[in-house]
């Protein structure tokens, strides 16, 4: 068992190292935290950038002056969790885009639908006017039809809207989920911050 001396000269030790001086040293450091500890349980190393992971802990980390090992523990558990959440946010406008995208080809494939229908219908009055308005109604065949801009902001509400509610309604309530999800994760990220300030003011 280590003494407590043991324990301190070890300590002391430890803050005079500085750390690989070569570029190779500090390249192969760099990956360090991917191999093991929270990046390698938090980043998806097949969907995200571990050195985006690398540098955003880094900014987390930069705000507490962690001055225990605990307290560093709890800093690296709390940029996990923002990340988490990060991910959550991107999980969320990724289903609003798939949703969005199956409106447009919805929405399209109805107006297509409703063209040749006019068509159609333009086709079939031209053969029954008389001479005269032959030419009026052929003009009419190819007239652009109008449509309302996908700039328009209340399309966009509208389209928005009814994307929440598919999403809403599907089988297997993917909104609701995350949103558990993400409730869980602010709650553990309040408990880390919270001892985070305990841990500082034991310290003072």
């Amino acid at each position: 068992m280590t003494s407590f001396k043991q324990f301190e000269a070890n300590r002391r030790n430890a803050r005079l190292s500085t750390g690989p001086v070569t570029a190779e040293g500090k390249r192969k450091s760099r990956r360090n935290a991917i191999r093991h500890g929270l990046t390698a349980e938090t980043v998806i190393d097949v969907l995200e950038d571990a050195d985006d992971y690398a540098a955003f802990e880094l900014a987390v980390t930069a705000d507490y002056d962690a001055q225990t090992a605990v307290e560093r523990e709890l800093v690296l558990r709390l940029a996990s969790l923002l990340w988490r959440l990060r991910r959550a946010t991107t999980i969320e406008s990724g289903l609003f885009k798939i949703q969005a995208q199956h409106l447009l080809q919805f929405c399209r494939r109805r107006q297509a639908d409703h063209e040749r229908q006019k068509t159609a219908d333009n086709i079939y009055r031209l053969a029954l006017v008389p001479e005269e308005n032959a030419q009026q109604h052929e003009d009419n065949l190819y007239l652009e039809p109008e449509s309302q801009s996908n700039s328009d902001p209340a399309r966009q509400s509208d389209d928005l809207t009814r994307s929440f509610i598919r999403l809403s309604n599907l089988p297997t309530y993917p909104l609701d989920r995350l949103s558990r999800y993400e409730a869980t994760l602010w709650r553990q990220a309040c408990q880390i911050m919270f001892a985070l300030q305990c841990a500082h003011r034991r310290s003072l």
